[in-house]
């Protein structure tokens, strides 16, 4: 059976390399963007020169009903999507006094909101089915907070206790959702943090690799990850 896979923000660095990685893994997959279309289909791309399988999707996780939307058309076409990796998220940093609501609210709106817009119409044929997984992208804000990202770590630590509580609900249906939470990556986000801070940071001395990202995630979705659900796995280089 070749499972079906739908990686939100799987234009950006970190949902990319896991897009590539289930792809190599045999999985049919679905990469989600909400505006770089280019890049989204560059992913796709890629996976099709290695042999894999991927298409794109462009919707907006924020709006319920587009998303619903073209999830419903989505499952007509191409029958149950039964891995879904939840990455989509964007930041919007500031000192919490000075932040303003929108800040606040966009942030929460696509890690959090977008977890439950993207999940809803796609768990019923997974637990009809009897097997699924689920895997959401936090962080290490959400377990430990960071100064000037109250947004994000409200909404990844949001995210936390929606998977697990879902976990928990579809559990004896053969479904496991699990949480990746990543320490600093190397891609776009942190290219304004002095390596020397991370080194000072990282036990490990470095910033992780989007393909170590996408090494866990894979093991997550696959068979041999059945017994564990519930979890929260951190991937930081030793930041706990």
């Amino acid at each position: 059976m070749t499972h079906k896979a739908l990686v939100t923000g799987g234009s950006g660095g970190i949902g990319g390399a896991i897009a590539e990685q289930l792809a190599a893994d045999g999985m049919q997959v679905w990469i989600h963007y909400r505006n770089n279309t280019d890049r989204a289909q560059q992913v796709a791309d890629r996976i099709s020169a290695h042999g894999g399988t991927a298409s794109i999707t462009g919707f907006d996780v924020t709006d319920p009903e587009q998303s619903r939307q073209v999830l419903e058309t989505l499952l007509a076409s191409e029958g149950v999507i039964d891995v879904v990796v939840h990455n989509a998220g964007i930041t919007a940093d500031a000192p919490f006094p000075g932040m303003g609501k929108d800040q606040w609210q966009d942030v929460i709106d696509t890690s959090l909101h977008g977890f439950f817009h993207v999940t809803q119409p796609l768990i019923m044929p997974m637990i009809r089915q009897r097997w699924g997984r689920i895997v959401s992208i936090s962080s290490i804000a959400a377990l430990h907070g960071n100064r000037g990202q109250t947004n994000y770590a409200a909404a990844k630590a949001g995210l936390i206790g929606a998977t697990r509580s879902l976990a928990k609900e579809v559990a004896s249906r053969g479904i496991c959702a699990n949480v990746v939470a990543p320490g600093f990556v190397d891609t776009g986000m942190i290219k304004d943090i002095p390596t020397n801070l991370i080194k000072e940071i990282v036990p490990m001395k470095r910033a992780g690799s989007t393909a170590e990202i996408a090494a866990v995630v894979a093991f997550l979705c696959s068979n041999a990850a059945s017994y564990i659900t519930g979890e929260v796995v951190n991937v930081s280089g030793g930041i706990i």
